[in-house]
């Protein structure tokens, strides 16, 4: 994994974690920098990045991201995507 996938993973970690603390949360933690952040390393990407990954990123799919960056893609429900 390059330095460009361990920041999105990293991220990827980061939304998750925010996300389950949300409903005990006081206050509620603010994602949309998060969502910025992943938005930003996402562009970064060359066009010559894995396919998935690309694919999962841009469809928002943050959960399969993850999963793939962790080396766990085979637990990656099937989607409704012709690529998933």
């Amino acid at each position: 994994m390059n330095e460009l996938e361990n920041s999105i993973l990293q991220a990827l970690v980061e939304l998750e974690n925010a996300v389950r603390t949300m409903p005990a949360a006081v206050p509620k933690p603010n994602l949309l920098p998060l969502f910025v952040r992943l938005d930003d390393l996402t562009r970064s990407l060359p066009a010559n990045a894995d396919p998935n990954l690309l694919h999962y990123l841009h469809k928002k799919s943050y959960e399969k991201a993850r999963l793939l960056l962790e080396g766990r893609d085979a637990e990656n429900p099937r989607g409704n995507c012709l690529r998933d």
